[in-house]
């Protein structure tokens, strides 16, 4: 457990929100929409549940939702482990194409999916089960995943000042947790102005219960006040996550990111990127990055409320793309970097990005 955990919130470590139940062979996630007013945990028992968890964004964020992935490929394994190994083999690979397919803007998915069907492989050639080595390879990387976004939010702290203003949209993750943590622990006093973000509201509930919880003060806005706060100098710095990082520095985030950074590019405002363990060597660019398109209708509700009335069309891109140019840095777990380095760091780096 990173040090500091409990003091960092409840989200700051995954563990606390999804994990394989071995005496029920269950993947166990906790339902990020009912968060933090319920803390309620959904039991997935079959490949059709984990797809469900990560479509339905019960499961929410790029590490977690790959996570999730990544369990329900060992529940697949163990549930099809008299079989012949040729069998299991195609049953897993099924399964990691269909739950690569849910998601396809955050890249984290597609590299834990494909390394744990390797790991799957190598296991059943030797005659051993697919479904242990599938376990404990997740589970490494969960833990490993945990000490990334340590690492990189104790690092995103430097950057913060005694009396700053942050910025955010959507949740930004762990890292943020672990950012203010330090931040506080370094006697700098800050505070956090919370995009709400629509339509999953997840600045509202998940960035602003976590930096309660850690003791920071936050207020909620809606999407449309970021500017607004900007001109008013009532924000400091602008710090979001990322989904995917591209080599050539751009950032895939929730729809959103690109609007507040031009407008923070306009007011003189840093943009600081959490991310996490870097970019994915196989995005040369922003342009290569999907975009998922979700179902319009989530935008004409407010939770169960109608926002419209019937008859109306709506678009709902999930993500957009902000360029390198509007970005003031990139930090990860190896320290704060400018994106325009993201290629160079990955080739001095040259080690597997798999969360």
């Amino acid at each position: 457990m990173p040090a500091g955990e409990l003091e960092a919130g409840l989200l700051a470590n995954r563990f606390n929100t999804l994990f394989y139940d071995e005496e029920r062979n269950a993947v166990v996630v906790l339902d990020r929409r009912r968060y933090p007013f319920e803390t309620h945990y959904v039991v997935c028992r079959t490949l059709d549940d984990v797809a469900h968890a990560i479509k339905a964004m019960i499961v929410q964020g790029g590490p977690p939702l790959a996570y999730v992935a990544g369990l329900g490929l060992a529940l697949v394994a163990h549930q099809e482990r008299t079989r012949p190994a040729s069998a299991q083999l195609r049953a897993l690979r099924e399964a990691a194409e269909r739950l690569r397919s849910l998601r396809p803007t955050a890249d984290d998915v597609h590299h834990i999916l494909r390394h744990a069907v390797e790991r799957a492989e190598a296991a059943l050639e030797q005659g051993a089960p697919a479904h242990a080595q599938i376990l404990a390879y997740v589970n490494g990387e969960i833990e490993r995943g945990n000490s990334v976004a340590e690492a990189c939010g104790r690092h995103a702290a430097t950057l913060l000042a005694d009396g700053d203003s942050l910025l955010t949209h959507c949740y930004p993750g762990a890292a943020l947790n672990y950012t203010l943590f330090y931040a506080r622990r370094a006697g700098k006093q800050v505070k956090v102005i919370a995009c709400e973000t629509r339509p999953y509201l997840q600045g509202a509930r998940l960035t602003a219960s976590q930096a309660v919880e850690i003791g920071v003060p936050v207020t909620v806005i809606t999407d449309a006040m970021a500017a607004f706060t900007m001109g008013r100098g009532m924000v400091t710095k602008y710090i979001t996550a990322a989904d995917r990082i591209a080599l050539d520095g751009s950032i895939a985030n929730k729809v959103g990111t690109l609007e507040h950074a031009i407008a923070a590019r306009h007011y003189d405002i840093p943009f600081y990127v959490l991310g996490y363990d870097g970019p994915d060597p196989e995005t040369p660019s922003g342009a290569e990055i999907p975009i998922e398109m979700r179902d319009p209708a989530e935008v004409l509700r407010c939770g169960a409320e109608p926002t419209a009335v019937a008859g109306v069309d709506a678009l709902y891109p999930a993500f957009d793309v902000t360029p390198p140019e509007l970005i003031t840095a990139i930090v990860t777990e190896r320290g704060v970097f400018r994106p325009n380095h993201m290629r160079t760091y990955w080739d001095d780096h040259n080690s597997p990005n798999t969360l």
